[in-house]
């Protein structure tokens, strides 16, 4: 682990990449167009700037972002200036056939035609991960591992892996031993990665990237019981659907119980992506940002230490290690 003059400290991604990240990014899926109601270009490209000012060098999208709207954005912002930045992006829900429940990238040469659109988007020659965007096992599995495969041979890629929860499909992901990363929902909602996932990578050298350390904005310590959502937001769902309002109230009640543990002069937030780096296994988290100000808040994050042994230890009274029930899809 190395550290920066920012005060970010890098960790390899993985065993086999010879990728240094910053141990904390940006995930950019909150963008104009997709799922969390109105957002504005300049906003993301904002966030952007200020994240790249504070050393983070690692940036999330996916194609499916805003259907294709945040590699674009990511493109602009790194325009003359590619090599500051590390970029991952993910394959596989566009062109999604629901009814026969498995993507339509059936063929290595449309997955390759699929990536080549997203480099073209993101206006460079290679990425530097590129990451299957499915949360299960599906029967185009082999076409997503033969696909980057052939791109990273063709040097369009630099590392490759998946984007799950699911612990078959990252030992199917990885039975030649060859896959360089993993994608996982983790945060203290979502303690279940720690009891198996976690420990595989770690012995098989996979780089793991977290998605959802602040679960959506819950462990972010604002959100109330009467909240509410604008339309647009799939959040909306949590107060309106009566099962999505049961967690939602659980998870509620998690948050509450954090207060007291963290210390004077913390956010919520912080804590919470604080706990998340914590973990040997991790090497960079990715909490998403809609503004400069949310961005400049998780870049502070990243710059603290790590948790000691006495905060671990309250948050594991709140929820034990390997547990929480909160899993987000891929």
């Amino acid at each position: 682990m190395g550290d920066m003059p920012s005060g970010m400290t890098t960790r390899p991604l993985g065993a086999r990449t010879g990728i240094d990240v910053t141990d904390t990014g940006l995930g950019l899926w909150a963008v104009a167009g997709s799922e969390w109601g109105p957002a504005e270009d300049q906003t993301s490209l904002d966030a952007i700037e200020v994240s790249l000012d504070a050393g983070i060098t690692f940036y999330d999208t996916a194609d499916v972002y805003g259907a294709g709207h945040s590699e674009e954005l990511l493109g602009r912002a790194m325009a003359g200036r590619r090599d500051r930045f590390i970029v991952a992006s993910k394959i596989g829900w566009i062109d999604y056939d629901r009814e026969a429940d498995r993507s339509q990238y059936d063929s290595v040469d449309k997955l390759v035609a699929g990536v080549e659109g997203s480099l073209r988007r993101l206006g460079t020659d290679v990425l530097d991960v590129i990451q299957c965007h499915i949360n299960y096992r599906e029967s185009n599995t082999d076409v997503f591992i033969e696909g980057f495969r052939l791109l990273k041979e063709q040097g369009k890629v630099r590392a490759w892996g998946v984007s799950t929860s699911d612990l078959d499909l990252i030992r199917y992901f990885n039975a030649d031993g060859d896959c360089d990363v993993l994608q996982i929902d983790y945060s203290i909602l979502n303690r279940t990665p720690e009891a198996q996932i976690l420990p595989y990578c770690r012995e098989h050298g996979i780089g793991v990237i977290v998605r959802g350390p602040l679960a959506m904005g819950l462990l972010a310590g604002k959100f109330t019981a009467e909240q509410s959502f604008p339309e647009g937001d799939f959040r909306k769902a949590w107060i309106d659907d009566p099962e999505q309002n049961r967690q939602y109230l659980d998870d509620l009640r998690v948050a509450d119980g954090l207060k007291p543990v963290v210390p004077e002069g913390q956010t919520m937030a912080e804590f919470a992506l604080r706990f998340v780096r914590s973990h040997p296994a991790v090497s960079t988290i990715i909490p998403g940002a809609r503004d400069g100000r949310q961005a400049s808040a998780n870049a502070a994050a990243g710059a603290a230490p790590l948790l000691t042994e006495a905060e671990r230890a309250s948050v594991d009274l709140l929820v034990p290690p390997g547990g929480g029930r909160r899993i987000w899809p891929a």
